[in-house]
């Protein structure tokens, strides 16, 4: 929600409206085509089976597509930088929009820590002496200092690039997107001329717990069509086409991974694929018969790596900025540069993050994917309350892309969201056949605790509602006074630090 900035203050500018559609558009579907689909291929058609697998990925689209109903018309109807913490904070109030901006931010950051690791792993496949300098080992990962520094690299980057402007880095995402579906083509007619439907068989493989064994990570590899809604302010299109964008995003994203399991599978059966570190890259030497194209399908592994990458750093900046200037948050998530406009500090936070990842090993890979995954069916189950909430709440509310229409077919597609996301939770859970690991619960529990923290120093009893920003700066500016009252040398000392962005040039309200 944006608000006024108070009487006498000096506001700096605000986001700009910079993006096109085609910009939207591939942040969206960016996003979601990360490095998953070159590493993991292979262990999806082994669980499941090249049909299976492909079904898992379609129900799994299907049921990301639902929710990115929900989104889409909360996306028009409030176009803010911020996406779920505007939607939660009017349905549900400050807390709840705190835990879901919290919860999608962890699945945001995972990926991107999970992107700057990526991205040497790749390296290694094209230059086999990269690992240079042992620096230690972790969870049977070598850590080497050379294979480090070119996550280090890329996470400074893609920092830069996005600092200078989300303009800037929406026509690098467009380029880069479009690169990568040239290469998808060149995987996709290899499989025609070269593929066998032989070693596609067995079609179908260990039944319900191999279908299942798939689904658990979709929504690891769906997550970032919600990024379209994090950046709705900076787009200069229409509210209703931005929520359309979002549905259009998640479908390209399905039939890409369909493709490309398909035509992984056509290159190489389950046995070669079991033992492939980067199975669609062998899979496409297969299909040319050449190992210039495996390391040329490399390339556009990196493509997706950048892409999502990228995506995933702007949204979660984005959050950030929108959760301190509502004052969840410390006022220094708030900054914006002052030439570029772009939330700098929001952005150093999480580009840091990323520089740090690699020294953590590969072994952080499988880690970083299954306990971001928790986190970003939260925040989906959330919107999807939120959306039930407001359809019942706010009828009349402004609705440029009402889903389902007028009727009660919006409110079942609602229903069928929550539901659809308390199944994916349960699947997580200990004891069921794709319950995640200790380290990654305890990478989940750690990002709680210290959202715990924060969830704390928000006041009770605000009333969700168009007005619920205003009531919590508010109420936050009371608790100051107090505080200034109760202890006016303390407070004097730091009186040139803002507290909330209510009192700060360098806050604006999202």
């Amino acid at each position: 929600m944006t608000n006024a900035p108070p009487q006498g203050s000096t506001a700096e500018p605000q986001l700009k409206k910079v993006l096109g559609r085609w910009d939207t558009l591939a942040i969206g579907v960016g996003a979601m085509i990360g490095f998953g689909w070159v590493v993991l291929t292979g262990d999806w058609i082994t669980t499941a089976g090249a049909f299976g697998a492909s079904l898992a990925m379609v129900v799994g689209g299907a049921v990301m597509a639902v929710v990115g109903l929900t989104y889409a018309e909360l996306c028009a109807a409030m176009p803010k930088a911020g996406g779920e913490h505007n939607y939660l904070l009017r349905a549900m109030g400050a807390r709840w929009s705190f835990i879901g901006s919290w919860a999608i931010v962890g699945g945001y950051i995972t990926i991107v820590a999970f992107e700057a690791v990526a991205l040497p792993k790749t390296a290694l496949y094209l230059f086999p002496e990269l690992n240079q300098i042992k620096l230690w080992d972790i969870a049977g990962s070598e850590v080497y200092l050379t294979w480090a520094l070119v996550g280090v690299l890329g996470g400074l980057v893609i920092t830069a690039i996005n600092i200078r402007g989300i303009k800037t880095a929406g026509v690098v995402q467009t380029f880069v997107v479009l690169f990568l579906f040239a290469i998808g083509a060149v995987l996709l007619f290899g499989s025609f001329t070269g593929g066998s439907t032989a070693t596609m068989e067995p079609f179908f493989n260990n039944g319900v717990a191999g279908f299942f064994g798939v689904m658990i990570i979709v929504p690891f590899m769906f997550v970032g069509f919600d990024v379209i809604p994090q950046s709705a302010e900076e787009c200069d299109i229409p509210p209703r086409r931005i929520g359309k964008y979002v549905i259009i995003s998640v479908l390209i994203a399905t039939a890409w991974y369909v493709m490309v399991i398909l035509a992984t599978s056509s290159g190489m059966g389950p046995a070669a694929l079991a033992e492939s570190d980067l199975a669609t890259a062998d899979a496409m030497g297969a299909l040319f018969g050449s190992d210039l194209m495996a390391k040329v399908l490399i390339s556009g592994g990196i493509a997706g790596i950048l892409t999502s990458w990228n995506s995933l750093l702007m949204g979660a900046s984005r959050l950030l900025y929108a959760m301190a200037a509502s004052g969840m948050l410390p006022a220094w998530f708030a900054k914006l540069h002052p030439k570029y406009r772009t939330p700098v500090n929001a952005l150093l936070f999480i580009g840091g993050l990323s520089v740090l990842a690699p020294f953590f090993g590969s072994a952080m890979l499988g880690w970083l994917v299954d306990s971001g995954s928790p986190s970003i069916v939260i925040a989906y189950l959330l919107v999807g309350v939120a959306f039930l909430i407001l359809r019942r709440r706010e009828p009349n509310m402004e609705r440029p892309l009402r889903i389902g229409g007028k009727g009660n077919f919006g409110q079942a597609i609602g229903v069928l969201s929550v539901l659809f996301c308390l199944a994916l939770i349960s699947l997580y859970m200990p004891g069921m056949p794709a319950a995640i690991g200790f380290e990654p619960w305890m990478l989940f529990g750690a990002w709680w605790l210290l959202g715990f923290m924060f969830v704390a120093r928000i006041p009770r009893g605000i009333e969700p509602g168009i007005h619920a920003e205003e009531e919590l700066l508010a109420r936050l500016a009371m608790r100051k006074n107090a505080k200034a009252a109760v202890f006016p040398e303390a407070v004097a000392e730091r009186r040139e630090e803002p507290a909330t962005p209510e009192n700060s040039k360098e806050g604006n309200h999202v």
